[in-house]
């Protein structure tokens, strides 16, 4: 129970010691990403971990991949899950302690009160995203990171973009003033960094369809696209456009509009989406004579940070046309190149990324290829393709892990950070201005 895994966002709480091993808890897993942190071991943590829940197909579901990771032929887990089933579940874990790290992915609606009152007990939290869905959630969120800091626990949320190879490349190039100069202020209309992404309902995950629990369509449990999937993508504007700096939400974040759509879902969709029958009543008021349900998972919002321009947008689909997915854009603008990654028909569906100069000669050639040689140094047998605007950045395939395996790699932080109590000033501040910034977005798009 004392070690928390989570997929999707992560909260971080620091422990007093860790010379003894970390025993995870699950609490109340409603969503993949908790079951994701346990797709790997991990030699500080304890291979028995505490599940507290209420006895439903979510957990059973959780469950079940937990099984089938310990099952995989070619790179078995062996995590011993001892489960907890009943109504007092949460009051039960706080009374037990049979861990010290609390995982979280699930109903968002209820996350944000799991947070604070699992800190409050003396817990570390590693949270999926989002921690917080409105500016009610956010306040609350705040006074978590209060106790936390106070009790020395770690609270972190789980960035998995962070450690795609296109996005940490773009971040390496825009460090590099001989190759992007520095990152222009941007406007509404043409923003200094923009990131787009594309999602879908209906995916595979671990090799199987995924079965969504009915909740996950009700903005009010999940929370609206604008606050959960962007969470992602405005932690990215703020990570490679300020590396290391800290974010003060209340100076230097400005919001300049947001809006959000719906994508409907028919009922057909639906059943199939989630395996259930029948419309939930609280689906109902979003819901048509033809049950068809309006799902309001769209949004964007534009803003400053720090005076520079930036956009930030999400679109959910139902289904992915055959042989696609879903797709990531990003641009970054510099004062002598923009950095951008595409990943649409032209690069087969896989993110690419793209140097794309904005001035010309030999010269800068020569220095771009220096920079390259420089960065190939960490990130070994990148190289550069010339191409009619620029270059298209050549990265090993052995580079390019999928979305699965960056919950590894953001549990591997969480640890050391969690054993040496060396996170970066900037997290917790900067964890803080994200959330503000996505909840303040989704307050002003409610207002139009």
């Amino acid at each position: 129970m004392k070690n928390i895994f989570l997929m999707t966002a992560g909260l971080i709480v620091m422990a007093n010691s860790y010379a003894q091993p970390v025993k995870l808890i699950t609490l109340d897993p409603g969503h993949f990403h908790a079951a994701l942190v346990q797709k790997s071991m991990y030699a500080q943590v304890d291979p028995t971990v505490y599940v507290y829940a209420k006895k439903t197909v979510d957990l059973q579901s959780h469950l079940d991949k937990i099984n089938a990771y310990n099952a995989d032929k070619t790179a078995p887990t062996h995590w011993k899950e001892v489960v907890y089933e009943g109504d007092d579940f949460f009051a039960r874990m706080i009374k037990e302690k049979k861990g010290n790290v609390v995982v979280l992915a699930g109903n968002n609606q209820l996350k944000t009160d799991y947070i604070l009152k699992s800190v409050q007990a003396g817990f570390n939290v590693f949270s999926d995203k989002p921690m917080a869905i409105n500016e009610k959630g956010f306040e609350e969120l705040k006074q978590a990171f209060a106790v936390a800091g106070k009790n020395k626990l770690l609270l972190y949320d789980i960035m998995t973009e962070r450690y795609e190879i296109t996005t940490i490349l773009q971040r390496e190039f825009s460090m590099q003033p001989v190759l992007f100069g520095v990152l222009q202020k941007g406007t509404t209309a043409e923003p200094a960094v923009t990131k787009e992404s594309v999602h879908h309902f209906y995916k595979y995950v671990s090799g199987a369809v995924l079965t969504r629990p009915a909740w996950f369509l009700d903005v009010e449990q999940e929370g609206e696209g604008i606050v959960d999937v962007t969470t992602h993508l405005v932690d990215l504007v703020q990570w490679e456009c300020f590396p290391g700096k800290i974010i003060d939400y209340t100076k230097d974040i400005s919001l300049i509009s947001a809006k959000h759509w719906p994508t409907v879902i028919s009922k057909k969709d639906f059943t199939e989406l989630t395996k259930v029958p029948e419309l939930p009543a609280y689906l109902k008021k979003y819901s048509d004579a033809k049950e068809d349900v309006k799902v309001m998972c769209n949004g964007e919002m534009n803003y400053t940070i720090k005076g520079v321009h930036a956009k930030v947008s999400v679109t959910w689909n139902y289904k992915a046309p055959d042989g696609t997915g879903d797709t990531h854009y990003s641009i970054m603008r510099g004062t002598k190149a923009n950095l951008v990654i595409r990943q649409s028909a032209d690069q087969q569906y896989k993110p690419t990324l793209y140097i794309e100069p904005l001035v010309a000669g030999a010269a800068f050639e020569k220095e771009v290829q220096s920079v390259v040689e420089k960065i190939a140094q960490q990130y070994k047998g990148i190289s550069l393709k010339k191409n009619a605007k620029g270059w298209e950045v050549m990265i090993p395939e052995s580079f390019k892990e999928g979305h699965e395996s960056h919950f590894a790699r953001v549990t591997e932080k969480y640890l050391d950070y969690l054993a040496h109590h060396n996170m970066p000033a900037w997290e917790v501040p900067n964890m803080l201005a994200k959330y503000y910034t996505t909840t303040q977005a989704q307050k002003l798009a409610n207002k139009k």
